[in-house]
């Protein structure tokens, strides 16, 4: 009779890297499994992407790979993990951190060590491998990632997409059979998003077997096949073109429909494309007549204006602000202004540009060396604290940064507290803030207890309480998932139309088109552009230089002399034409 490894490596293809078999996962403190039999194989040299809503499973699987789970985890596992013909749980530890290099969506918590190449050397030292092949190892893993000649570099001094570069580097020295990248471009401007999404276009031409975890789903139309998790199980296993030409499979598991994709379904072309090419030649051979039409001077489609001006002094407006966190570095540098009421602006640049430097100084966080910041017309240098606060909001990129409370209740209510409302008041804009964001069943619930999108939400409904007039919100939807995205940026629509200001700064170039009315771009603390969201994804030049692209959908409508920031107004805009 067959034992179970036996049976396992029977099932398993002769060219597979990974099998997992009937892996079933229990976190100690949870009532029902992460993972529910799940199986899979993975073959040598293939890009697997794990795609799916928050929860259900993607970094779950990813440390079971390497023994993560269940070894620092704790809890119930159950099935078998396979790296070739071995048994994943026959290892120690070092071996399968070998076996299987793991690049976590925190980057930074991977990299502590005061050079490059200590950094890479650190993984190798914990393996036990000599010296004399370390050294051997080093410089063509730095080569791999493109930082050769940065060895003595500290790595707190390099940019987000050159420290991801650097973790992946790492892994790659220890010449794993497996990489496993799990959300690696998370908290990265456009740029570095593209150097690690290059970085594993070219892993993948040397042969590496990648599993890479994403949420963003335009930037994986090139794996050899998509797995999307539901509820810790696997619901589809298949090419790109076949899952993420199936809607109703992808809104269900919470991950963004490709836009092009989208335009081809609104226009009745249906099928797959996975770059602007493909789906400009796609529309073109449906409608030949749009391949008359120039690219040249596009036109913008239609978008709501800003707000008219009341004649009333701006809610906010900076003059000549500068400011330096030290002797060596220059935040900002002159910037002007101006924020009207009702106002929805996007701040986009590069990490490191100075938005969230500008944004602190406009809720009062930090003083400028230069310059001043207006609210209403007074100084904000001559208010108090408390009445800066009451004018405008600031939602910190980690929710967690500023929620302290033990419910959800008394994290909403801490601020009417301080400022010295009656109990009856307090409960009143509790209770009609939490309503607002969906939050009203949570209110006995320990925030930390909660989904990172809701923890996001009790943090909005905290700053709501004191009815600011403007709200800075700093990456509002990093590390949701597409479901909860699409939540948030609903609350935000509703409270900018109920009259309050949003300030967002983001690195997401859907969100910027499809949600903000202007744009403002900051790089190396100067304001280089001030204008409406058509003008700015226009100005091709501009976007190349600031390293931000615009939507495919609206490249793709740039090819018709159109500029379109939904797929929605795209196909539109074709069918009138076609």
């Amino acid at each position: 009779m067959k034992t179970e490894l036996q049976s396992a490596i029977a099932g398993t293809p002769a060219d597979t890297a990974l099998s997992v078999r009937d892996v079933t996962y229990t976190y100690p403190s949870e009532p029902g499994p992460a993972l529910r039999a799940l199986s899979l194989d993975q073959a040598h040299g293939e890009m697997i992407a794990i795609m799916g809503a928050s929860g259900a499973g993607k970094s779950t699987l990813a440390k079971c790979l390497n023994r993560l789970v269940p070894e620092f985890e704790g809890g119930d596992f159950r099935g078998i993990v396979m790296i070739g013909k071995s048994r994943l749980d026959a290892m120690r530890i070092c071996e399968a951190a070998a076996e299987v290099g793991m690049v976590f969506q925190d980057f930074e918590a991977q990299l502590f060590s005061t050079s490059v190449e200590l950094e890479v050397a650190f993984a190798m030292e914990q393996v036990g491998m000599a010296r004399g092949e370390m050294q051997a190892r080093l410089r063509p893993a730095l080569e791999a990632v493109g930082l050769a000649g940065f060895e003595h570099r500290d790595p707190t001094s390099l940019s987000g997409g050159e420290k991801q570069r650097l973790a992946i580097a790492s892994v790659l020295a220890l010449r794993p059979s497996i990489i496993v990248l799990d959300e690696p471009t998370t908290d990265l401007d456009p740029e570095g998003k593209a150097e690690v999404f290059a970085l594993i276009a070219k892993l993948r031409e040397q042969g590496f077997s990648l599993v890479v975890i994403e949420h963003e789903s335009e930037e994986l139309m090139r794996a050899d096949r998509i797995i999307l998790l539901h509820d810790g199980t696997i619901v589809a296993d298949a090419p790109p073109a076949e899952v993420m030409t199936n809607f109703d499979l992808l809104e269900e598991c919470g991950v963004h429909v490709p836009g092009l994709n989208r335009v081809l379904h609104l226009l009745g072309i249906g099928g797959h494309a996975d770059s602007v090419d493909q789906a400009y030649e796609a529309i073109v051979r449906t409608f030949p007549r749009l391949r008359t039409f120039s690219p040249a001077s596009p036109t913008a489609l239609s978008k709501d204006p800003d707000p008219a001006g009341s004649g009333e002094p701006p809610l906010v407006e900076v003059t000549g602000l500068s400011f330096s966190y030290s002797e060596n570095v220059h935040a900002l540098k002159g910037i002007d202004l101006r924020i009207e009421r009702g106002d929805f602006l996007a701040i986009v640049g590069q990490n490191g540009s100075g938005k969230t430097t500008l944004a602190k100084h406009i809720v009062g966080l930090l003083k400028p060396n230069e310059g001043r910041v207006m609210l209403e017309g007074r100084d904000r240098a001559s208010l108090r604290a408390a009445e800066t606060a009451r004018e405008v909001a600031y939602v910190f990129q980690n929710p967690d940064h500023q929620i302290s409370a033990a419910t959800v209740w008394d994290e909403v209510a801490f601020g009417p507290r301080n400022f010295g409302f009656d109990k009856r008041e307090i409960e009143r804009r509790c209770a009609e803030v939490l309503e607002a964001v969906g939050l009203l069943d949570a209110r006995d619930k320990d925030p930390f207890l909660l989904s990172k999108g809701e923890r996001q939400r009790v943090a909005v409904a905290s700053v709501l309480a004191l009815r600011p007039r403007l709200l800075i919100l700093d990456e509002p939807t990093t590390g949701l998932d597409h479901r909860e995205q699409r939540r948030m940026m609903a609350l935000v629509e509703d409270l900018n139309r109920s009259g309050i200001a949003i300030v967002m700064i983001t690195h997401t170039p859907w969100l910027v088109a499809e949600y903000a009315r202007r744009v403002v771009l900051i790089r190396k603390g100067r304001k280089l552009f001030d204008g409406t969201v058509a003008e700015f994804f226009a100005q091709d030049d501009l976007l190349a230089h600031s390293s931000f692209r615009a939507p495919e959908v609206t490249r793709l409508s740039r090819r018709f002399g159109a500029l379109a920031l939904t797929p929605q107004a795209l196909a539109d805009w074709i069918k009138e034409r076609a």
